[in-house]
């Protein structure tokens, strides 16, 4: 059966490319926007990710979460429109999929240091951001979630080859040492996820090349 889920802030880059995938894949998909509905989506909800509500978001079997904000000033959004879209699924049975950050990712077995600590001080602040908003809903029990973190070089304009590793909370390279994947991969992985039997079930998971 065709799974029905929704892409919130589809218009991103990464939100397009989810859309478009998961279109490709025969799912039934409604993009989630503040404008014009610039997806392949063939519905769409015109609303602020703030103004949602649990009934918007009744039906989906899953709820892709594509925010991303790089303001300074507004970096506390990533924690507040994550707690957010998890108030409203609350205790139901539709999965929340997180659009996730490499920085988070850890880089030893104990899982006491991650990437984001070998960082320059100035572009710190949203690997931490997002970080925050993980550890928050690492916390939450009443939310079906999977957050998914890409490799360390996430490439916007990247191709497309339809392969990917999949991994764990850990940073991982390939046998050159290199960690890197595309967003349109990234975009694949995401709707194998979604479309999986076996859901990672409140688990962050990683995807790279």
């Amino acid at each position: 059966m065709s799974k029905k889920i929704a892409v919130v802030a589809a218009n991103g880059k990464s939100g397009r490319l989810i859309v478009e995938a998961a279109v490709n894949r025969g799912m039934d998909v409604t993009a989630i926007v503040r404008g014009e509905n610039k997806t392949k989506a063939p519905h769409a909800i015109v609303k602020d990710l703030f103004d949602l509500t649990a009934a918007d978001l009744t039906g989906f079997d899953a709820v892709v979460d594509a925010f991303g904000i790089f303001d300074p000033a507004k970096l506390d959004e990533h924690s507040t429109s994550l707690k957010h879209l998890a108030d409203a699924l609350s205790g139901s049975d539709t999965r929340l999929l997180v659009v996730g950050g490499a920085g988070s990712l850890y880089t030893d077995k104990a899982h006491t240091k991650q990437l984001s600590d070998s960082f320059p001080d100035n572009i710190k602040g949203v690997p931490l951001a997002m970080g925050k908003a993980l550890d928050a809903l690492r916390r939450r029990n009443d939310v079906h979630w999977t957050y998914v973190s890409p490799a360390g070089d996430f490439k916007a304009d990247g191709p497309r080859t339809g392969k990917y590793v999949l991994a764990g909370e850990e940073y991982t390279t390939d046998k050159d040492g290199k960690s890197a994947i595309s967003y349109a991969d990234y975009a694949v992985a995401m709707v194998d996820e979604i479309a999986t039997d076996k859901p990672h079930d409140r688990e962050r998971i990683s995807v790279r090349w």
